[in-house]
């Protein structure tokens, strides 16, 4: 089983390319603007302008942020020598691939299932399913599912053999480290041992197990992830809801976490870093 620890960047990250509508566009392309509505009255002036992406950049919390700049401007040939205020910042969603870009780069996005993991009446044992609940907020590509699979293991067998590119599971899992910290572990795509039967508990979920069974059934996504923390109270007796402090802490940086994951698969770039 290989490792991989997660690193928040702290900086915007530059990307090659970011996926729009299905549409793959770069650096130079043309797009449309189409600013949401109720978003800021400067944008909103903007609707329906014609653009080109100067910069795709990344934040550290997953967020992609297009700097364009409009085609009639008359100072978008000055470079670095242009004043600031000739650059506007769009989110993908606001904006529409026009041109060559949208005929020649549409491509299909890989499609990403987050599941989220746990027993809400063991304490911190519920921390997949919070983070699941967190992540069902935010809006996602259509090729991107989020699920809250609780403890039904057989759900999640199924959902595996699906024909998902990338599964990114959610769960408290105790290692030894500090209660709250968050890891990402890449699980293997199948199982070693395919003769000894898998039995699933109905208490409880074990990824490994649901991934071992699965595997038994059929073909398994190329990568499965598990977005883990460490618990201070895990277990215990049935009855014993809420999730400690370190680990509600522990929420946010995972449900960050997850999102750079997907926004990385989603834009083919490599954004996350990793050590061993």
């Amino acid at each position: 089983m290989n490792e991989w620890e997660w690193q928040l960047l702290e900086e915007k990250t530059p990307l090659g390319s970011v996926c729009v509508n299905g549409v793959s566009v770069k650096n130079g392309d043309r797009v449309v603007l189409r600013p949401r509505q109720g978003g800021d009255i400067f944008d909103l002036a903007l609707a329906g302008q014609q653009a080109t992406i100067e910069s795709i950049e990344q934040d550290y919390e997953g967020n992609v942020h297009l700097a364009v700049v409009l085609e009639d401007d008359p100072g978008k040939d000055l470079g670095i020598l242009r004043q600031p205020g000739h650059r506007f910042f769009f989110n993908p969603d606001e904006v529409e691939p026009c041109g060559p870009a949208a005929d020649t780069h549409r491509v299909e996005q890989p499609r990403i299932l987050i599941a989220g993991i746990g027993n809400i009446f063991l304490g911190d044992d519920g921390f997949g399913v919070e983070v699941a609940r967190r992540l069902a907020l935010h809006t996602f590509p259509e090729s991107v599912r989020v699920r809250d699979f609780g403890i039904r293991g057989y759900d999640l067998v199924y959902a595996l053999l699906e024909g998902y590119e990338l599964v990114v599971l959610v769960d408290a899992c105790p290692r030894g480290e500090d209660p709250g910290s968050v890891y990402v572990i890449e699980l293997p795509n199948q199982a070693h041992d395919t003769q000894t039967p898998v039995a699933l508990d109905a208490h409880t979920m074990n990824p490994v197990h649901v991934i071992r069974l699965a595997s038994t059934m059929g073909s398994l996504p190329k990568r499965v992830l598990l977005v883990g923390c460490e618990p201070e109270r895990f277990g215990g007796d049935e009855g014993e809801m809420g999730l400690s402090e370190s680990v509600t802490t522990a929420v946010d940086e995972a449900v960050k976490a997850v999102r750079k994951l997907v926004a990385s698969a989603l834009n083919e770039s490599p954004q996350v870093a990793y050590g061993s």
